[in-house]
């Protein structure tokens, strides 16, 4: 990917996080949803990034609020297992 391009995904990505922060809680599956092209690794790694520095803002519902968002994507794209649950 070109540098351009790289960085007019990362405008994208910020996009949809701003976005995600600002919808009616509960309807953050359909922003998603509208837009399935940015959902990819890239995505939650800009997630986890602007859910940092939030945090270090003093932002802790936002940050969590993306960090969950971030989770709960890289389980949707398969980057790490999910836990399965042994104690049953």
């Amino acid at each position: 990917m070109t540098q351009q391009l790289t960085e007019q995904r990362q405008e994208e990505y910020l996009k949809l996080i701003e976005q995600l922060l600002s919808c009616p809680n509960g309807q953050e599956p359909e922003v998603l949803d509208a837009q399935p092209d940015l959902i990819d690794p890239g995505l939650v790694q800009t997630l986890v990034k602007v859910g940092t520095m939030m945090a270090h803002q003093e932002n802790q519902a936002g940050a969590k609020f993306l960090f969950h968002v971030a989770r709960e994507l890289a389980i949707q794209l398969n980057l790490y297992p999910q836990p399965t649950n042994q104690e049953s």
